[in-house]
């Protein structure tokens, strides 16, 4: 698996590159973007550890996260796609990819998290083929689980990760199906 450019009508997404930081480190910093997945904002030094873990994914593990980028000016609009968190909860998580957006709060609510990882989701049946993927929300984060839900997760039950509640969507590879 590579790390190549996928595009939808709307949207490039591309492997992350060290010039990305700036806009990585303002995204992660933005309040109402962290609201549901830290509540924090994060520090540009978690940023920057975040960056060099998304590239680093595609070395070790053959996969990660994409930028998403408008494909008409080509600005940042967020960070899709799937990792290997090794994330310590209880009940343990299964061993499979978990899939994961976030977006600038101006593209909130256009769809570009749909059109996002219903690309990322299509790369994973077709070049990864997975049998399946999850993703992990917090309950009170309606819009992501609502996107989940449109392409294809379904609840798969509940953990605790960092003391807090939240909640397991899984999806099948529809090709495997």
């Amino acid at each position: 698996m590579t790390s190549g450019v996928l595009t939808t009508q709307r949207l490039l997404l591309r492997p992350h590159c060290l010039a990305d930081f700036e806009e990585s480190a303002a995204l992660w910093a933005e309040p109402e973007v962290v609201k549901f997945i830290s509540g924090t904002p994060s520090t540009r030094e978690e940023s920057w550890t975040r960056l060099l873990r998304y590239i680093g994914h595609w070395q070790a593990l053959g996969f990660g996260y994409w930028v998403v980028c408008d494909r008409h000016d080509n600005s940042f609009l967020g960070e899709v796609g799937f990792a290997d968190f090794h994330r310590q909860v209880t009940p343990a998580l299964p061993d499979v990819p978990e899939a994961g957006w976030v977006l600038t709060p101006g593209v909130h609510g256009r769809g570009i998290a749909t059109e996002a990882v219903a690309r990322i989701l299509q790369w994973a049946d077709t070049e990864a083929g997975w049998p399946r993927t999850l993703a992990l929300f917090s309950p009170d984060h309606a819009a992501s689980q609502h996107v989940a839900h449109k392409l294809g997760y379904r609840a798969a039950g509940e953990t605790h990760y960092r003391g807090q509640l939240a909640r397991v969507m899984m999806r099948e590879n529809f090709l495997e199906a």
